[in-house]
């Protein structure tokens, strides 16, 4: 059998390659950003520790993301819908980089926590920019498949992320693990600098691309008045779309009550169940191992799947998960529903992730979703409060049951909007 390089299969093959040259830069700058976030978090509250001796101060450190995200939300979208999106990712990177890497030569517990919220202020920036951007950059037909694989990457990494961590735990210190994290973020700025800058138009790729030039701000546009016409934009395109943002609404609501039950994890495990701080190492670790074969299976299957199916089935697996978990009297019950929700949750993503994109208009996607997570902030600070108010005054177990199943109920009126009010998808390829 002669090898034909003109033959189609081999055309077919080497389009495909060309196509994936750019989505893998960019999944592998994902995943070694995510890595670095997972070796950051354990290393800083472990440095927290150390220095304060207080778990409250650990606890402050939690409070800082959503806080950080009422900061920047109200105005971030307005940004990052007008600048250019690879310039922006690169230049959080580097603040982020740069910022990690002082962290381990401050001493004091106030400047760690000033620092710390500017961190978390250039991650919430850098979130609805790398949404934006990835939607320019993967065309319709292929974001399943790229969002199944993302997901895949965001399991690895919780798993591998505590793996190093604990590893440069044993060979140096903390302190040293925050230098590597710097390190991290730095090389994902050189693999988002690798990426083609859409928005200038310098590079042909293979789909099309929204190739309008990007207006530069004048002074006065950078004033509140810009800001309000900009919340008008998102809230009549929310009453134009109301289908498209209910499904976006209803799936914050999941996030917010699973942050909220997140919360109650260490709490439940030691005081309902018993069980010791290795025991609740060890359902991380098994809601990690459900993450990755959820991912790895949904890679596989998301061709047959459709967006509608990926959403729906895998926010009841989800919601189902908590109620297991919330139900359980033992060790092994928790496990099998922390094994479950994870599972699912690695499909709910994927089909959330390729909705949003297919069906918000990327012009308007940073804008959408900062103003959209500045309204989540301020649930998810409401779910933790009334959650442990609801512990505090009957108990811990009933507070969990409750919010599980409230999360449940909100999972099924999820799938039921999916199944009555999905937009018709852009036309999909067999991946």
């Amino acid at each position: 059998m002669t090898f034909n390089p003109h033959s189609s299969k081999y055309s077919k093959w080497k389009n495909h390659i060309h196509f994936w040259k750019y989505p893998s830069i960019l999944l592998t700058g994902v995943a070694i950003a995510n890595i670095g976030d997972w070796i950051f978090l354990i290393a800083l509250n472990l440095t927290m520790l150390d220095m304060s001796g207080s778990p409250l101060a650990i606890a402050g450190l939690y409070i800082l993301k959503p806080f950080a995200t009422l900061c920047t939300n109200s105005w971030a979208g307005s940004v990052v819908d007008r600048l250019n999106k690879r310039r922006l990712m690169i230049t959080f990177d580097l603040i982020r980089a740069v910022l990690i890497f002082t962290l381990p030569f401050l001493h004091h517990i106030g400047l760690i926590y000033a620092v710390v919220l500017v961190i978390y202020m250039a991650s919430s920036i850098f979130r609805p920019t790398s949404m934006v951007y990835t939607t320019k950059l993967i065309p319709t037909e292929h974001r399943k498949r790229f969002n199944s694989i993302q997901s895949l990457i965001h399991s690895g990494a919780f798993l591998i992320g505590p793996a190093i961590a604990g590893l440069l735990f044993l060979i140096t210190s903390p302190q040293m693990a925050i230098f590597v994290t710097a390190v991290a973020f730095g090389i994902s700025s050189i693999m988002t600098w690798i990426l083609p800058d859409l928005e200038k138009g310098t590079v042909t790729i293979d789909h099309p691309v929204n190739q309008e030039p990007i207006t530069k701000m004048a002074k006065s546009n950078r004033s509140w008045q810009m800001i309000k016409h900009d919340w008008r934009l998102v809230i009549a395109f929310s009453r134009q779309a109301w289908n498209v943002m209910l499904i976006y609404f209803l799936f914050q609501i999941l996030m917010v009550l699973a942050a909220g039950l997140d919360s109650m994890e260490v709490a439940f495990v030691k005081e309902v169940l018993a069980g010791t701080d290795s025991q609740y190492s060890y359902l991380v670790s098994v809601a990690g191992i459900g993450l990755g074969v959820g991912a790895l299976v949904n890679m596989v299957i998301v061709k047959r799947l459709t967006v509608t199916i990926l959403l729906a089935v895998g926010a009841i697996g989800f919601g189902a998960g908590y109620v297991i978990y919330s139900l359980s009297d033992s060790f092994t019950g928790a496990a099998i529903g922390f094994f479950v929700l994870a599972f699912f949750m690695a499909f709910m993503n994927t089909g959330f992730m390729t909705f949003y994109q297919n069906h918000v208009p990327v012009d308007m996607m940073g804008r959408i979703s900062s103003i959209y997570s500045l309204v989540a902030a301020v649930m998810q600070m409401l779910s933790v409060f009334i959650l442990g108010l609801t512990a505090q005054l009957w108990s811990i177990s009933w507070s969990v049951i409750i919010g599980s199943c409230v999360m449940l109920g909100i999972t099924l009126v999820l799938a039921l909007a999916v199944r009555l009010y999905m937009p018709i998808s852009p036309p999909e390829e067999a991946q």
